[in-house]
């Protein structure tokens, strides 16, 4: 009963793109900085329903000089992970793996979409995510599309609330993958992973 009834919480949230202000400490934001090898790059998840197609929520994972996470008004969380603000520290490959699981379910797909921008693209992008502050309930979307507004190799990218459209949109920026993630996961198994991390020391 209490798994069943962190996955309705969980469900419940994610429709609602429900949000806070947070915000972790110096100490602990330097302490989670992670920086990836790879290059320089934007990513837009995109959580759609498996019945329906719409679009349920956006997250934008930035690849610059640290690798953080965005997750506008979203309900994801992790106990190792310092939050300012909607943006995470500490994005290790692990952390993104956590983050795609939390999300993808029987209910919903997750559509990892990702473009390789130059550091000094990708940096303006990161410090416009952490400048941003708290997103209220529903605009998601809506945030990160005036994150990446006039951003340049992002000008054509709409104004919108709907993740489907911003979606659709980045999915045709020169250079763009896409990869669709499903996972066969009942929905009531969702927030158990949070939980277990919460009660034993995990290593990103």
């Amino acid at each position: 009963m209490f798994r069943l009834v962190l996955g309705l919480v969980a469900l419940l949230g994610l429709a609602a793109c429900g949000a806070e202000p947070k915000w972790a400490s110096d100490e602990a934001v330097a302490a989670a900085r992670y920086v990836d090898s790879g290059p320089s790059s934007i990513t837009l998840y995109t959580v759609k329903s498996t019945r329906s197609g719409s679009g349920a929520h956006s997250g934008l994972l930035i690849n610059a000089s640290e690798r953080i996470m965005f997750d506008p008004a979203g309900t994801w969380h992790h106990p190792r992970l310092p939050e300012r603000n909607d943006v995470f520290f500490g994005m290790t490959p692990r952390m993104v793996s956590f983050y795609i699981d939390y999300h993808a379910r029987e209910t919903f797909d997750v559509y990892e979409q990702t473009i390789q921008v130059s550091p000094a693209v990708a940096e303006l992008i990161a410090q416009r995510a952490k400048a941003y502050g708290a997103v209220p309930k529903a605009q998601c979307t809506t945030s990160i599309t005036r994150i990446l507004s006039g951003v340049p190799g992002f000008e054509s990218l709409p104004s919108t609330p709907f993740p489907n459209k911003l979606s659709d949109a980045f999915g045709k920026l020169p250079g763009v993958t896409t990869k669709k993630i499903t996972d066969s996961d009942a929905d009531n198994n969702h927030g158990v992973l949070l939980v277990q991390a919460e009660a034993q020391e995990i290593t990103p």
